[in-house]
């Protein structure tokens, strides 16, 4: 009975890391505010990322301005690939991020751990 209570305790941990990682989850989508021509979106960082994707226009400066909340190691830094850009996120500020905005295209951006993940759509 033990061995058996075991086994289920261990196929549900292993059920919810494969969830956690690979399962569908929630996505939000928000087009960036325009403001003398500049856009700005704000994305909350909050256990993930709130919008995870953000829509800007192309050829239009524009700047994702970074709102951390959680405390947690993974989000200490954000990491956008595509753009070179790789810099600190500190705790309870806002921190803006210039986005070049030349190239229509989506493009990916995550944690320093690349645990979580959101998108750019430039169109």
């Amino acid at each position: 009975m033990e061995k058996l209570l075991v086994a289920i305790g261990a196929a549900l941990v292993v059920g919810s890391i494969v969830w956690w990682f690979f399962g569908k989850h929630t996505t939000t989508e928000k087009e960036a505010d325009m403001s003398n021509d500049m856009q700005e979106v704000t994305v909350t960082v909050s256990g993930g990322y709130t919008p995870n994707t953000v829509v800007l226009r192309q050829g239009v400066p524009a700047k994702i301005v970074f709102e951390r909340k959680d405390p947690s190691g993974c989000f200490n830094e954000v990491v956008f690939p595509d753009f070179g850009v790789h810099e600190e996120l500190p705790v309870g500020d806002k921190h803006p991020i210039a986005i070049d905005t030349s190239k229509p295209g989506e493009y990916t951006y995550a944690c320093g751990m690349n645990m979580f993940h959101g998108k750019v759509v430039i169109k």
